[in-house]
C-alpha cells in the first residue's frame, strides 16, 4: 500500500466531521438516544510488508498518529496497537484501531464544542415546553441549530396552533405577536413538521401532504377554488353578465337552466366560443376536474370536453368521466387530426402520459394507442388552438 493511503490525522477528522455533518453527533445527545461513543474510526494501516519495503514511512506515519491523538487538555482519541514481529526488523507496535471515547473528544477535534452546548441549551428549552418535539430534534438536529436565532418566532407559531387548534382562518389573519404571517408562509415545510410533533391527532388532517396542502391539514381557510365559465345564451346572462369565475362551491348552487356544457382547456378558445343557445362552456380546469364533481345540474347536461389531441388530452378526458360518465368528447378524433396535418406538433418527450385508460370509447381508445405508440408520428399532438374555426362551428351547427 502507497504510504499516502494510510488514514492520517486528518483523515480521522474528516470522519468526525461526517458524523457531525449527519447530526448523529447532536443527536446522540438526546436523552435515551443509542449512545455513539466510544466511537471507533476506520483505519488503513501499514503492513508487515510495509515495514520491510518502507519502514522510515511506518514510523513516521505512527509518530504523526500518535502526535495529534490528544490535545494539551487530554482529550482526542486513542490508539489501540498490535505487536507485529518482523524477521528483520524485530518487535514493533503498529495501530490495531483508533477509538474516540467520548463525545467531548469528537467535538474537540472538530471544533464544534461551541455548536453543541448551543444545542443543549436550545433542546432543554424547546422539551421544557413541547417534549414530543424529541424525536424531531434527533432526527433533524443541524436544522434545529440552524434556526436557532429563529426559534422564539417558531415557538409563539406553536402556542397559537397549540391553544387555538384548526383556527379555521387564512394565514394573513393570525394574531400571533411577534410573527409576521409570511414569515410562516415561507418556512411552511419546517412549521408543518413541527406542527406534526406537537398537535394531537385530531388537529391534523392527514390526507393533506406538502407544503400545497399546509392550510388544509392544520385547518386554516385556503384562497377559494374557481370555475370559470362564459354563457353562451345571451337570454340566462346574470344581469348581463357572460364571463365569470366563481367559487366552486357557489358554480355548484347556480343551478343554470342549460341544456349543454361545453368544457374546453385552451382559454382563448373559451373566450372566443360561439353563441349556442341554452349552453354554457367551462375552460382552463386543466386536470382539476374535480371541480365539477357533484353538480346536479351539470350531470343532467349534455356534456362535450375538447382538449388537445395528445395523450394529456385523453388523459383529462378520461379523468372527467370519472365526474361525469356520460361527457363526450369532440374535436378529438382522427378525421380532426388529420384535416389539420400542417399543424402538427410534438409532446415534450419527458412529460407525456404513456399509463392505460379505461374510460375512452372505441374511437378514443384507438386514436390514444396511435399517439402513445408513435405509431402516426413520434410524439405527435395537435393543440386545440390549432384546429380551425370553421371546423368548430361546423360541429355546433351539427348539434
Amino acid at each position: 500500500m502507497n504510504d499516502k493511503a494510510w488514514t492520517r490525522p486528518k483523515d480521522l477528522v474528516a470522519q468526525l466531521r461526517r458524523h457531525w455533518d449527519s447530526g448523529r453527533l447532536l443527536a446522540e445527545r438526546l436523552a435515551g438516544r443509542e449512545p455513539l461513543f466510544p466511537l471507533q474510526l476506520r483505519v488503513k494501516k501499514a503492513t508487515s510488508r510495509d515495514l520491510t519495503e518502507r519502514f522510515d514511512a511506518v514510523r513516521d506515519w505512527v509518530g504523526e498518529l500518535i502526535e495529534h491523538s490528544r490535545d494539551k487538555h487530554g482529550h482526542g482519541y486513542a490508539i489501540e496497537w498490535r505487536t507485529v514481529n518482523h524477521r528483520t526488523r524485530g518487535r514493533n507496535e503498529l495501530p490495531k484501531a483508533i477509538i474516540v471515547p467520548s463525545a467531548d473528544d469528537a467535538l474537540r477535534l472538530i471544533g464544534k464544542t461551541g455548536q453543541a452546548r448551543r444545542f443543549d441549551r436550545l433542546v432543554a428549552e424547546l422539551l421544557a415546553e413541547f417534549p414530543t418535539l424529541d424525536d424531531w430534534l434527533a432526527r433533524r438536529p443541524l436544522e434545529a441549530l440552524k434556526r436557532a436565532e429563529e426559534w422564539p418566532r417558531l415557538l409563539a407559531i406553536l402556542r397559537h396552533f397549540r391553544d387555538h387548534p384548526r383556527p379555521g382562518v387564512y394565514l394573513r389573519q393570525l394574531d400571533i405577536p411577534g410573527v409576521d404571517t409570511k414569515f410562516i408562509h415561507a418556512r411552511r415545510g419546517l412549521v408543518g413538521e413541527l406542527l406534526d410533533a406537537i398537535l394531537p391527532f385530531e388537529a391534523v388532517d392527514p390526507s393533506a401532504t406538502g407544503v400545497r396542502g399546509f392550510n388544509r391539514r392544520y385547518g386554516l381557510a385556503s384562497r377559494p377554488v374557481l370555475v370559470r365559465f362564459r354563457i353562451l345564451d345571451p337570454e340566462l346572462r346574470l344581469r348581463g353578465l357572460s364571463d365569470l369565475s366563481v367559487p366552486a362551491v357557489e358554480f355548484a348552487r347556480l343551478n343554470l337552466p342549460v341544456e349543454t356544457v361545453f368544457i374546453t382547456e385552451n382559454e382563448i378558445n373559451g373566450l372566443a366560443f360561439p353563441d349556442h343557445r341554452r349552453a354554457i362552456v367551462v375552460f382552463g380546469l386543466g386536470y382539476g376536474l374535480e371541480r365539477l364533481a357533484g353538480i346536479d345540474w351539470l350531470a343532467r347536461a349534455d356534456c362535450w370536453y375538447w382538449g388537445d389531441i395528445d395523450t394529456h388530452g385523453f388523459a383529462i378526458l378520461n379523468r372527467l368521466r370519472h365526474h361525469l360518465p356520460e361527457a363526450r368528447s369532440f374535436l378529438m378524433d382522427r378525421a380532426t387530426l388529420d384535416a389539420h396535418r400542417e399543424q402538427w406538433g410534438k409532446e415534450p418527450d419527458d412529460r407525456r402520459f404513456l399509463g392505460q385508460l379505461s374510460r375512452l370509447d372505441q374511437h378514443e381508445q384507438a386514436l390514444y394507442q396511435a399517439l402513445r405508440d408513435d405509431v402516426l408520428s413520434p410524439r405527435l399532438r395537435l393543440e386545440q388552438e390549432h384546429v380551425r374555426f370553421a371546423w368548430l362551428e361546423r360541429f355546433l351547427a351539427r348539434l
